[in-house]
């Protein structure tokens, strides 16, 4: 899908704060209310947008300690991919997965409540799940930068 200026200049505004209202969002742009709108069902119908979210203070409920986790499976099997992938999307506290290059071959970003909580989240439940042969952990000193919105 082809985006134009005013498309991307919405995206940004939308993921700055998607709380305003439609009229708001077309002061902004020059645009009137109906083909804010449009636009707006336009990029969720195409997918450009995918889900709209409230973003949550971490200390507030408990999750501030903040894990990166890199995990070699045992093989490399494209039955032992899926099944890890299909196991760690069970689990509440990974809240983000990625399939890596390098020595490892995922890193988990995982949000618990302190290094108890993690201690047992790794003897309970990541190191419970099949074929994994090496965990590897780097705990979040300071948080410096952490940003939700795509770069446009």
């Amino acid at each position: 899908m082809k985006l134009d200026a005013t498309d991307l200049k919405l995206l940004r505004l939308l993921q700055q704060n998607s709380k305003r209202t439609t009229k708001e969002y077309g002061l902004l742009l020059g645009l009137s209310v109906t083909a804010t709108y449009e636009r707006i069902r336009r990029l969720e119908k195409t997918g450009v947008i995918t889900k709209y979210v409230a973003l949550v203070d971490k200390k507030k409920v408990n999750r501030s300690f903040v894990v990166l986790c890199h995990v070699k499976l045992t093989q490399h099997t494209k039955d032992h991919i899926a099944q890890f992938e299909r196991e760690v999307l069970q689990l509440d506290e990974v809240v983000e997965c990625h399939h890596i290059s390098g020595d490892y071959d995922y890193i988990l970003k995982i949000y618990v409540g302190d290094m108890e909580a993690y201690r047992d989240f790794m003897v309970t439940k990541l190191t419970a799940l099949n074929h994994i042969g090496s965990t590897q952990s780097a705990f979040v000193i300071k948080e410096v930068k952490n940003n939700t919105e795509i770069p446009l």
